[in-house]
């Protein structure tokens, strides 16, 4: 098997949600809907990633900054989420 990197291009706002996400999936029971222990590596890779890729997750307005990226990313998929719940 070929063990090529692949790299994925996220906005500060996509890493934001995203980063604040994948904290929750990691402190929720979700043994049913990740269901292959081997999903919880690149899961955790990803998330360590994007913690020290964001040092904003540690300020005090980040509850304020999250807010404001999920805006711009609902406003920016505008017709994409609608019809679908999140």
């Amino acid at each position: 098997m070929d063990n090529t990197e692949i790299t994925i291009k996220l906005t500060s706002d996509e890493a934001l949600v995203l980063s604040d996400w994948l904290e929750r999936v990691q402190m929720t029971d979700l043994s049913r809907l990740v269901d292959d222990p081997a999903a919880w590596a690149p899961i955790h890779k990803i998330a360590g990633t994007l913690d020290k890729a964001l040092p904003g997750i540690f300020a005090a307005d980040y509850a304020e900054r999250l807010d404001a990226a999920r805006q711009r990313l609902r406003e920016a998929t505008g017709s994409f989420t609608e019809g679908h719940n999140g």
